[in-house]
């Protein structure tokens, strides 16, 4: 392990140690009750009128600064070329919004993140190369948002957004490829609520092309990909919160895809699913989703029997499943002590079969639960590309101090199928047995003010049988973000 790993996660995790006692220092410090929220300070007073000048318009900005070590991460072997990343990620964005007339805004962002690359980039169009790394900028959200359409309890959002769906399993992030640097999906969005029978109906259409540079000009424009084919879709979500322990959502899901990249999709994708969540008692809550997928997918690396190498060329019956869940216990003690069970499980192709059961994530390929399950997939499918997994185990959090969290989680990981469903090499796989291995992380995040927050993140992988390679893979970041 080289001296940085170990710096970081002696810093990471030694700071958890050491701020886990602090519990019995704020044991006395209960609740005295809610009080109203006090009247902000001349200084937040001023920053609050030079962010809304005009009642009709307001603006804003951040700035996020990351440094971020893996190593094998990507290439899950050792020794292969660009094995070890090491970068800064300098992200500014600058948002607007203007409201010309009541219940009707216009709303846009631009975003850039150049890189300084301390070793050779893995990825991106710079792989290969170290130093800074420009990159580009772009609009990354310029919407129109009608409130109270024709006196009605219809919102309607159309033009570039980010859309978050539940906990985002399955719509979180349209933009895979760029790393968090954007998340937006092209789209329109209409909300109509029943307030009286407390339903929300949600429809979506999305038309999200490859390119970044599609539908709005770029800045230093680099004609960069931001998932690896054009896709069209459809939601219909329909929300019920009548009953206090049990919110249920039902949704259908129409996904196509049409193939850019080499390691793009041509498909039709349909999803059928649901969640139910809620309070069981003052102290236990709970999340359960679930979905079916059906249609077609002609997938250029699936490795199927049923016509050898030509198999690549077919389309394929999709036929898959997945389910994601979570048990909490909230101690509901002064320093928020919370104790979680996860269980995700997500279907792998059978390469005996004629079908394709590899569940597929749809636009949900974010780190809804590491980095190492975001970058982890590069090699076998593609970064985020979730499948064929097997994920469970507990996390732990608290509020040692007022603005700081700890959370530290362990998984133990399995491939539903010992042979993966895509496989860039055959060398990387023992295509012999199902456990992927034990994940451990550990994570800081500290709020210095109103303005600034940062975190410390560590992860780990001890990768199993499944794997060729056995070579402990580490991530690790370290972020500081300035928000005005």
């Amino acid at each position: 392990m080289t001296t940085k790993v170990q710096a970081l996660t002696l810093l990471t995790l030694g700071a958890a140690l050491m701020v886990a006692p602090a519990q019995t220092n704020q044991s006395t410090q209960a609740a005295a009750g809610a009080r109203p929220a006090p009247a902000l300070s001349a200084t937040e007073q001023t920053v609050y009128d030079i962010k809304n000048p005009a009642p009709w318009f307001s603006w804003g900005a951040d700035l996020r600064v990351r440094n971020e070590y893996f190593n094998d991460l990507l290439t899950l072997n050792p020794n292969a070329n660009l094995h070890q990343q090491d970068y800064f990620r300098f992200r500014g964005r600058l948002w607007l919004s203007v409201t010309p007339v009541e219940d009707l805004s216009l709303n846009a962002r631009i975003a850039a993140e150049p890189r300084e690359w301390m070793e050779p980039a893995g990825y991106t169009p710079y792989k290969g190369n170290s130093g800074l790394d420009w990159r580009e900028g772009f609009i990354d959200s310029l919407n129109v948002v009608w409130r109270n359409v024709a006196a009605l309890p219809l919102t309607v959002k159309a033009g570039r957004q980010d859309l978050f769906l539940g906990d985002g399993w399955l719509v979180g992030d349209g933009t895979p490829i760029d790393g968090s640097w954007t998340y937006f999906l092209d789209s329109a969005r209409a909300t109509y609520e029943l307030k009286d029978q407390h339903t929300t109906i949600d429809a979506i259409g999305i038309i999200q092309d490859a390119h970044d540079d599609a539908w709005l000009p770029t800045i230093n424009p680099n004609h960069l990909l931001v998932t690896e084919q054009n896709e069209k879709g459809a939601i219909l979500q329909v929300a019920n919160s009548s009953m206090k322990a049990a919110n249920m959502t039902g949704y259908f899901i129409y996904k196509n895809d049409s193939q850019v990249a080499a390691n793009g999709d041509n498909a039709d994708i349909y999803t059928l699913g649901g969640r139910i969540n809620g309070p069981l008692s003052d102290h236990w809550k709970y999340w359960v989703e679930g979905a079916y997928q059906f249609g077609q997918k002609q997938d250029p690396s699936l490795k199927h029997s049923d016509a050898g190498a030509a198999a690549a060329n077919y389309y394929h019956d999709l036929n898959a499943y997945g389910l994601n869940s979570k048990l909490s216990y909230l101690f509901k003690d002064p320093l928020n002590n919370q104790l979680a069970l996860s269980f995700e499980m997500l279907s792998g192709d059978n390469p005996h079969t004629g079908n394709d059961e590899m569940f597929d994530v749809l636009w949900g390929r974010w780190p809804h639960w590491s980095e190492i399950g975001l970058y982890g997939y590069a090699a076998e499918s593609r970064v985020g590309q979730e499948g064929n997994l097997i994920r469970f185990g507990p996390t732990w959090t608290f509020n040692p101090l007022k603005d700081l969290e700890v959370s530290t989680s362990y998984y133990a990981l399995f491939a539903m199928s010992d042979v993966p469903t895509r496989e860039a090499s055959t060398t990387l796989f023992s295509n012999q047995d199902n456990f992927r291995g034990n994940f451990v992380s550990g994570i800081l995040k500290y709020k210095f003010g109103p303005h600034m927050n940062g975190h410390l993140w560590s992860e780990f992988l001890l990768p199993g049988s499944y794997y060729s390679y056995n070579t402990v893979i580490p991530f690790l970041r370290a972020e500081v973000m300035f928000t005005f």
